[in-house]
C-alpha cells in the first residue's frame, strides 16, 4: 500500500509540476499585454521565460529592442511636440518647427513599434507551440494494472 501511495505521488507530482505553462498574449489600450498563469508578465519576464527555446529567444530579443527604441523615439517626439504647444499656450512664440521634428519622431517610432509586437507575436506563438509539442510527444505515462505473486498494483511507465 505504501509503494502504491508513493507511486500515485510522484506521477501526480510529475504531470503537473513538469509541464510548463502557455504565456497569452492579448492587445489592450497602449500595447500588448502578457499573462502566464493568470499573473501579468513585463517584457523582462517573457524574455527570461522564452530562453528555454534559442528560436523564440532570438525573436523575443529583437521585440525588446524594437520596443525600447520605439518608445525613445516616441517620448523624444512627444517632448518637441509638446515644448511648442507649452510655449504657446504660456503665451510665448512657439517654434512650430520643433513640432514637426517630433512629429516625424513620433511617426517613425509607429512602425518600429508594429514590427517589434510582430516579433513578441511570432516569439510567443513559437514558445508556445513548442510546448505543445514537447508535452504531447515525449511525456506520454503509460498507466497498467499489473497482478503478479506480490500483489496487485500500478505501473507506471514513461
Amino acid at each position: 500500500m505504501k509503494r502504491l501511495l508513493m507511486t500515485l505521488t510522484f506521477a501526480i507530482a510529475t504531470i503537473t509540476l513538469c509541464n510548463a505553462q502557455k504565456i497569452e498574449m492579448e492587445k489592450g489600450f497602449g500595447g500588448y499585454k502578457y499573462t502566464q498563469n493568470g499573473t501579468r508578465l513585463t517584457m523582462g519576464q517573457v524574455v527570461a521565460a522564452v530562453q528555454s527555446n534559442p528560436e523564440a529567444y532570438n525573436l523575443i530579443k529583437k521585440a525588446q529592442s524594437k520596443k525600447t527604441t520605439a518608445s525613445l523615439m516616441s517620448l523624444v517626439g512627444g517632448a518637441l511636440i509638446g515644448w511648442p504647444i507649452g510655449a504657446s499656450i504660456g503665451g510665448g512664440d512657439p517654434n512650430w518647427t520643433l513640432a514637426g521634428v517630433g512629429a516625424g519622431f513620433v511617426a517613425v517610432s509607429i512602425p518600429i513599434a508594429s514590427g517589434g509586437n510582430k516579433k513578441a507575436k511570432q516569439a510567443v506563438e513559437l514558445y508556445n507551440s513548442s510546448l505543445d509539442s514537447a508535452s504531447n510527444i515525449s511525456f506520454r505515462p503509460e498507466f497498467k494494472i499489473v497482478a503478479n505473486a506480490n500483489g496487485i498494483g500500478l505501473s507506471v511507465n514513461f
